[in-house]
């Protein structure tokens, strides 16, 4: 009699993946038997990328970092527009005006996208003669309170910028070459929630960083105060041209009341000087260094080592294994 056995196929796959496995085992701990011999040599990179990283802490200068904390000034000219819009939006339409037409940009995310902008940059950067500070600074000395600048691109005694430069660079910075510099020191956030702003400039010395954050916010509180005011004065001028042009009584009711509403805008940027941003928290001379974060510099550095330093060796036993 045939006796037929039945066998079940899964134990076959079973025990095919127990070389597998144990190959997997030996790899791992052939791998660890490789790092240990190569210990000497890993310990050597970890040490040198460990006191590349400390001479570099060490060689970066410190920078302080000053702030300001800013609230959007009210706008209490809007409402009279407004009301307008709502008694003689009819009679306006007659003469070509439109009362109900609302500002496409917020005036505060306005005055922030003017503060970045190159134009203001440029303007603000000759305005307080700060090129100098800005693209030849290179240390500051803490006892005597003073920058030192870079004598291979500008010589303080004689106002002489010196840099050695290709055409068509010149050896004074264009503006161009200020802002992209001045962008990457300066920082305008704004909290959607609380709608607070927040302005800070970073810079080798702290009497400077705070001095420019000052600066920059009655700059911008002047700059759009001066477009508002302007641009007032043209609409009166446009309003009252339309007064001479019509008979309507109705009409020039509504021009006079336009009149009336641009002298109230005048009159509101005059007397106030925080015009768009209103200071909660005023810039101040930084104590503390903002970075760089020397510690943290010679960790990474260190583990960046220790990381190179094991790879070399697996790289070169593997290389040797198939040779």
């Amino acid at each position: 009699m045939n006796t037929q056995i039945t066998q079940n196929p899964n134990i076959y796959q079973s025990n095919a993946r127990f070389p597998q496995v144990q190959e997997d085992e030996v790899d791992l701990r052939e791998l660890f038997s490789v790092i240990w011999k190569g210990k000497r040599l890993i310990i050597a990179i970890t040490t040198t990328f460990a006191i590349a990283s400390i001479g570099l802490a060490l060689y970066l200068p410190n920078i302080y970092k000053s702030e300001a904390l800013l609230a959007p000034a009210s706008e209490e000219q809007g409402g009279g527009l407004s009301a307008l819009a709502s008694q003689f939006g009819g009679l306006a339409s007659l003469a070509g005006l439109n009362l109900n037409a609302k500002g496409g940009t917020d005036k505060t995310q306005l005055a922030i996208e003017v503060l970045k902008s190159r134009q203001f940059t440029s303007e603000f950067i000759q305005r307080h003669n700060i090129l100098a500070e800005l693209m030849a600074a290179k240390k500051w000395d803490l006892n005597n309170d003073k920058l030192i600048y870079d004598e291979d691109d500008y010589i303080e005694e004689s106002n002489t910028w010196v840099r050695d430069v290709k055409p068509p660079i010149k050896p004074e910075p264009s503006m161009q070459e200020a802002y992209k510099e001045f962008s990457k020191i300066l920082s305008v956030n704004s909290d959607k929630e609380t709608a607070m702003v927040t302005i800070s400039i970073s810079h080798l010395s702290p009497n400077i960083a705070q001095q420019w954050v000052t600066w920059l916010v009655q700059d911008i509180n002047k700059v759009m105060r001066d477009r508002d005011v302007a641009e007032a004065h043209r609409s009166t001028e446009f309003l009252n041209q339309q007064i001479a042009l019509t008979n309507v009584a109705d009409i020039k009711t509504v021009l006079y009341k336009l009149i009336e509403e641009q002298a109230k805008t005048i009159m509101f940027a005059e007397v106030r000087d925080e015009y768009v941003f209103k200071t909660i928290d005023p810039a101040f001379v930084p104590e503390e260094k903002a970075k760089p974060k020397r510690a943290l510099i010679c960790v990474l550095g260190a583990m960046l080592g220790g990381v190179l330093g094991m790879i070399l060796v697996l790289v070169r036993h593997f290389i040797k294994k198939r040779l």
